[in-house]
């Protein structure tokens, strides 16, 4: 489970960085080319200011050009990026061009800069085709500019020949780097008919600016799916009614893209306090657009149509098995189920597993609402699926719990609900919605249910905020609605990741306590929405784009090693000839 493809291709995401600002990217460049000119100065050496004039100049008019030049076709790079690129191709130039040349002597330095300056152009072209945009030939220009400047250069310094021999080998690099950009787009699209390095414009837009244009992606490999959700629709004496409602669909990829921000969404659709709980859902069952949330908030919206309500509720009790814990409380006929492995890792739970569980309760309630609290996370990790050790765990679990709740009895109940904003940041694991708390009371007996809003809890602090919920009530368990807002690059940011427990306890607590104040009698009516149509991901869909990943980082960079090469062997042929 800890090492599943989606899993590896995860851990890429610790490669991603922000690019440092553009002026300290200049201050390198500028400063670098005043070294090299100090180290090659020689009185009446032809080659002096060759590190202003050869390396910096050219940097920095291709950092100046480079940002306009992709912006004339649409498309957006930031100056901290242009100028991270400029210094990179400029150091690349540095160490191929001067290095050999310290060695073998200065005579070698035209050659090596030629070809240094159509490897730059490549890397350029790469990398612009990665986050700015991937069709190549918008992209030649803006690459070319640094090259372009650095030829200029060196036909003032070097021999008439230089100009031609660099030239070409700018077209040479340059056809290599294309068919390597062809290479790695390759897979995706003969798998999926879609464009890597589209989607990695795409990812990058998201994190520059919150463009939701991932989703034209999600659509495109999507599949229509028909899914129940159990909601518990509480009306009560006095104050605001509650629903708490269980969506089984996955509330990701990441940020606000597809359904990143269901429970948010879900929430303020609904008049009463909505408490937006994690059903059993994998990453496969990602909606594919914010659009899709509304087809399920009109399903669950239709389902309280003649709606039967119950006064009744049974005690709050706790059932075991192996490493699976759960919580089962009665609302009339229906039964609330709140599972959880902590301290072992929860995480998510194929959708069948879920399946499963409710049919074979509907043995015995009407309704079975079967919540996944998400709240131990150990490391990143692949969902549980069906017939593995830990799944028959839960399925033995629930089973206990029915034949234990069905024979509990009922008496008239009361709840209060809660809602506490929280000073925390996305960045911080922490949603919009802050911290909600149902507590129910029958016969004196209470039980809170607290939801956070985040993408799992840091382990052992699942422990520490019930804790503190359970010095006011009997029983407690802590969720989380697996908002994927909180998860822009990786996968890990759990509650008191970011945020020590110490300073979410104060919150946890004010939760319990305003719901208990809250508390009034009750009525309870459950029902199942039948989400029809609804766009997701689709099955296996996300282990199939991991494992095709996978294979592409496997034979990329042999290939591109052997890729270059060729091109510089290319070169060599290229002096020979022109000699």
């Amino acid at each position: 489970m800890e090492s599943g493809p989606d899993v590896r291709v995860e851990r890429l995401t610790r490669y991603i960085f922000s690019a440092p600002s553009w002026p300290r990217s200049l201050a390198i460049i500028v400063v670098l080319g005043l070294i090299i000119d100090i180290a090659t100065y020689r009185p009446g050496t032809e080659f002096f200011l060759i590190g202003t004039l050869g390396f910096s100049v050219p940097a920095l008019l291709a950092f100046l050009l480079t940002v306009p030049l992709v912006g004339i076709f649409g498309r957006h790079i930031t100056w901290n990026r242009s100028a991270l690129l400029a210094l990179a191709c400029t150091v690349l130039t540095v160490i191929l061009s001067l290095s050999p040349a310290l060695v073998f002597g200065r005579a070698l330095f035209p050659t090596l800069y030629a070809i240094a300056l159509g490897l730059a152009l490549g890397l350029r072209l790469l990398v612009l085709a990665a986050v700015a945009d991937y069709r190549v030939s918008r992209m030649a220009l803006p690459a070319f500019t640094q090259s372009a400047a650095a030829i200029a250069v060196g036909a003032w310094f070097f021999t008439p020949g230089f100009v031609p021999y660099a030239l070409l080998l700018q077209a040479v690099f340059g056809m290599v780097f294309v068919f390597l950009i062809w290479l790695i787009e390759r897979p995706l699209k003969r798998a999926f008919q879609i464009s890597g390095l589209n989607f990695l414009n795409t990812f990058i837009a998201h994190l520059t600016d919150g463009s939701k244009n991932m989703e034209d992606f999600f659509r495109e490999i999507g599949e229509e799916v028909y899914v129940p959700q159990i909601s518990l629709f509480f009306s009560r004496n006095s104050g605001k009614d509650v629903l708490f409602t269980v969506p089984n669909v996955h509330p990701g990829p990441m940020g606000d893209v597809g359904g990143g921000n269901l429970p948010r969404i879900l929430h303020d659709t609904f008049p009463e306090e909505t408490l937006v709980a994690h059903g059993c859902a994998t990453h496969d069952f990602n909606l594919v657009s914010e659009s899709e949330i509304e087809k399920i908030a009109r399903a669950v919206e239709a389902s309280r149509e003649g709606l039967a309500y119950s006064d009744t509720a049974s005690r709050p009790v706790r059932v075991v098995s192996g490493s699976v814990s759960i919580l089962c409380q009665r609302f009339g006929d229906a039964l609330l189920m709140v599972s959880t492995r902590s301290p072992e890792r929860t995480e998510d739970l194929d959708y069948s597993i879920g399946m499963a569980i409710m049919a074979e309760g509907r043995c015995a309630f009407s309704e079975v609402a079967f919540v996944d609290a998400h709240n131990c996370m150990t490391s990143v990790g692949s969902p549980v699926l069906p017939a593995t050790r830990i799944a028959t765990e839960y399925v033995a679990a629930a089973r206990e719990g029915f034949r234990v709740a069905r024979d509990l009895p009922t008496e008239p109940f009361a709840i209060g609900v809660s809602h506490v904003r929280v000073p925390f940041t996305r960045e911080q694991g922490f949603g919009s919605l802050g911290v909600q708390a149902l507590v129910t009371e029958v016969e004196g007996v209470r039980a809170a249910y607290v939801l956070i809003d985040g993408n799992n809890v840091a382990r052992g602090v699942r422990e520490q905020l019930r804790a503190v919920a359970l010095a006011h009530v009997d029983e407690a368990e802590i969720m989380t609605t697996d908002t994927h807002t909180v998860n822009t690059i990786s996968g890990k940011n759990p509650v008191g990741y970011a945020v020590p427990p110490g300073e979410i306890v104060p919150y946890i607590e004010q939760a319990v306590r305003e719901a208990l104040a809250d508390l009034s009698g009750a009525r309870v009516g459950a029902a199942t929405a039948s989400c029809e149509g609804i766009t997701v991901f689709g099955s296996q869909r996300v282990s199939q784009l991991a494992s095709t990943v996978n294979a592409m980082l496997a034979f990329i960079a042999p290939l591109s090693f052997m890729i270059l090469v060729l091109a510089f062997l290319l070169s060599v042929v290229a002096y020979i000839m022109l000699q």
